[in-house]
This record gives structure tokens, C-alpha cells and sequence, in this order.
């Protein structure tokens, strides 16, 4: 147990010796969490309201008008003038932008899309929605894209590599043939092709791109069950009879995860772009949705308003970027084995 606490101490130390690489995760960890609390962050409904001695929790619950003393059974509108009025005795607490990732102003002092003001901090896109909403919603999709790819992908990579690399022969032979033909394969344009024929969602274009992210992985686990399944600590547990599901996930695993975690980040980077050059492209998620390669269609289309061109590069660069130095880190950390 101490020796496993001081090898997580060591390895911590050298990632955090590597200034980029801890910033670009401290980074990340802060937009993971603000994209996930999104909701409380970002909405045009109020986090809380305790009105005449009961508390309601909008963001959760849809309360008609007449619950806080209106006319209609409809859902309230809290952005409404008549509404605002109907509570302003009320306790209630907003979330810090007023805006939903869907929420369109119909009081715009111009015609969409509207450059940066106090009350839209990145101004609206051209559907008069707020562009930093949309972005916090973005980061949502894209992370957790990201991180859902990244984590199935190494669990399929490290499977079929530690069969091949272990087994070697016949297995070996036919699954380097299945994956230098499937790796052959154009995934952008395969997405394009099924798009055309299914509407695509979040978890299709997890499942399709998944198809394609774990075939990285697989080479270099491969290679270390390779390189260590003949090693004499091998043989010698062959010899006393130990099992191969205990050589594979004691002996051989360990070695092939080393290699396997450093690319992480960068699946996470490879799926982030896919899902970013299909929402550019229109084949992406479905339409509302908000997204990075959205916004930059958007920017595209709308010369005349810089801001959408330069908070979608700005957002995308600055999250491919930190994704990009957190994996050179963990490969600076993983360099070297402590002796």
C-alpha cells in the first residue's frame, strides 16, 4: 500500500514538474466542471424561488403560471415582464447568465446576430441566442464526448491488443489483417454516407466514431504483451501454474497500460474533431443542439459579425490545446520508470 502511495506521489510530482501539462489540467478540470453544471449555470429559469413559505425548483420541476398567482396552466416564463412582476416579492436565485443554450431574445436591440453588450457578454448568434451559453453547453457535449470515447476506445484497444500480443499466431495474423483494412477505412466520409439515412444524435456518433477511435490503442499494447509474454518472469509463472487470466491482468496489463493511457488525451482530441467538423458540416448533432463546429459554421456564414468566428476558434483551439499539452504530460510523466 505505501509503496503503491509513493509511486502515485512520484509520477504525480513529475506531471506537475511539467508547468504546461498541470496548467492545461487544472484547466480542464475547471471546464468540466462549470460545462456540467451547466444548467445551474446558464438558464433562463431560475435555480430556486421561495414563494408565499414553499420553495420550487424550476430548472427541475415545470410549473404552470398559475402556481405563483397568473392567469394560464401553461408553463411560466420568467424572462416575461408579467411574471418578474408576479414574483418580485419572491426569494429567488438566478443562475449567473440568464440564458439557455436554446434561449432566444426577442428584445435584441438589433437584428441578430448581435455583437458583445452587457447583456449578451459574447453577443447572440443568428438565431438571437446567447453565445455564451451556447458555448458552456458546448463544452458539455464535446467533454463528455470526449471522455466517453476515450474510455470505451481503451477498454476495446487493450482487449484486442492483449489477445493478439498474448496469443500471437493465427489470432495475431488475423486481427493485424482486420485492422489495417478497417483502419483503411474514411470515417468522416462513412459518417456523411449514414447521416444522409439516420438522424444522427449523440450516442450514434459516439457508437460510429467508437468504431474507429480504438484501433490506436491497439498497436502498442500489442507490442508490450509481445515484447514481454517470452520474458523469463513469464515462463517462470507458466511453470507454476499460474493462470493465463492472472499472467494477462497481473503480469503483462500493467506494462500495456503505461503505454496505452498516453494516448488518452490525444482519442480525446481525434473524437472532439470529428464531432466538430460534422456539426460544421451539417451532419453533426441534431439542429438546436449547441456545439463547437456549429458556431463556427455560424461564424462562417456571418462575416459581418467577427464574434461568432472568433468564440468558436477561440473556445475549440483553447480546448484541443489543453487536451494536446495534457498528453505530452503524461508522456513526460510516463518516460521514465522509477528505479
Amino acid at each position: 500500500m505505501k509503496h503503491s502511495q509513493s509511486l502515485f506521489s512520484y509520477y504525480f510530482l513529475r506531471f506537475k514538474s511539467h508547468k504546461r501539462a498541470y496548467f492545461s489540467f487544472i484547466a480542464f478540470i475547471f471546464l468540466f466542471i462549470i460545462s456540467n453544471l451547466a444548467v445551474f449555470i446558464a438558464n433562463d429559469k431560475p435555480i430556486a424561488i421561495y414563494y408565499q413559505k414553499k420553495w420550487f425548483f424550476p430548472i427541475f420541476v415545470q410549473y404552470p403560471e398559475v402556481v405563483f398567482g397568473g392567469d394560464f396552466q401553461t408553463e411560466a416564463r420568467y424572462s416575461d415582464d408579467y411574471v418578474q412582476n408576479l414574483l418580485k416579492d419572491a426569494f429567488v436565485i438566478k443562475p449567473l447568465v440568464g440564458y439557455s443554450y436554446d434561449s432566444i431574445d426577442y428584445a435584441l436591440s438589433s437584428p441578430a446576430p448581435t455583437p458583445p453588450s452587457l447583456k449578451h457578454w459574447l453577443g447572440t448568434d443568428e438565431m438571437g441566442r446567447d453565445v455564451l451559453a451556447r458555448l458552456i453547453y458546448a463544452y458539455r457535449i464535446s467533454i463528455d464526448f470526449g471522455l466517453l470515447l476515450c474510455f470505451f476506445s481503451l477498454v476495446i484497444g487493450i482487449c484486442v491488443g492483449a489477445l493478439q500480443g498474448y496469443y500471437g499466431g493465427r489470432i495475431d495474423l488475423l486481427g493485424q489483417r482486420f485492422v489495417e483494412v478497417w483502419s483503411g477505412v474514411p470515417l468522416l466520409f462513412l459518417l456523411i454516407i449514414i447521416s444522409s439515412f439516420i438522424e444522427p444524435n449523440f450516442w450514434w456518433i459516439l457508437g460510429l466514431v467508437l468504431a474507429f477511435s480504438w484501433m490506436g490503442i491497439v498497436g502498442v499494447v500489442r507490442a508490450e504483451f509481445l515484447r514481454h509474454r517470452n520474458a523469463d518472469y513469464i515462463k517462470i509463472a507458466r511453470t507454476l501454474g499460474v493462470s493465463t487470466r492472472r499472467i494477462i491482468f497481473t503480469h503483462l496489463l500493467p506494462n500495456a497500460m503505461v503505454s496505452a493511457v498516453t494516448y488518452a488525451p490525444f482519442v480525446m482530441v481525434g473524437g472532439i474533431s470529428v464531432l466538430m467538423s460534422l456539426d460544421f458540416l451539417g451532419f453533426g448533432m441534431e439542429v438546436g443542439s449547441a456545439s463547437l463546429g456549429e458556431l463556427l459554421e455560424q461564424g462562417k456564414n456571418n462575416l459581418s459579425s467577427p464574434h461568432l468566428a472568433l468564440s468558436g476558434f477561440i473556445a475549440s483551439a483553447f480546448l484541443l490545446s489543453i487536451l494536446v499539452f495534457i498528453g505530452e504530460g503524461v508522456r513526460f510523466m510516463l518516460s521514465e520508470k522509477r528505479g
